[in-house]
């Protein structure tokens, strides 16, 4: 078994780049998953839709200019992600590994929900999930956070499972 001792997330330090790179990739595309899907598809609430001042959550203008600096953010994680995978990727002492990656990614789209659930949601109050939705705002936002940490578990448990050295090395 690798040594674990120091390194990012537990992982061997040879795919940590990997990781990074994942979890970087993952927080650019659950922003842009969150922009695209609640904020324009289905038209849940816009950045600032529940903010305590009631005019500004009524001003559209300002609500399409808080989404678009909002994907600017995703956008810049996004192109930060593709650049630390690449450089992961030319680097040789980094094996190869799309579970590696795709747990990676899971991860940081899970951090992402949890820290945007948590700050926008809880913390500021400047919009929910779906404020129009049956039931009770905080029953749809507590969802949005579970969905993140079944994300984070998730990935978590693939990154370290696609990480562990194999047993299946001995001769049969």
């Amino acid at each position: 078994m690798s040594d674990r001792s120091g390194s990012w997330l537990g992982v061997p330090p040879d795919i940590a780049p990997l990781v990074r790179a994942g979890v970087v990739l993952g927080v650019g595309v659950g922003g842009f998953f969150d922009g695209i899907v609640f904020h324009q598809v289905l038209q849940w609430h816009h950045m600032l839709s529940s903010h305590p001042d009631p005019s500004v959550a009524r001003d559209l203008p300002l609500n399409v200019l808080a989404d678009g600096l909002f994907h600017v953010a995703t956008y810049l994680f996004t192109i930060a992600g593709v650049v630390l995978l690449w450089r992961a990727w030319r680097d040789p002492a980094v094996p190869p590994s799309g579970r590696v990656l795709f747990g990676a990614t899971l991860l940081g789209w899970g951090a992402f929900n949890l820290v945007e659930g948590v700050v926008d949601h809880h913390v500021l109050a400047i919009h929910h999930v779906y404020p129009a939705g049956p039931g009770p705002v905080v029953l749809w936002d507590l969802a949005y956070l579970a969905w993140g940490a079944l994300f984070v578990l998730g990935g978590y448990a693939v990154v370290r499972r696609a990480a562990a050295p194999s047993r299946d090395t001995a001769p049969a």
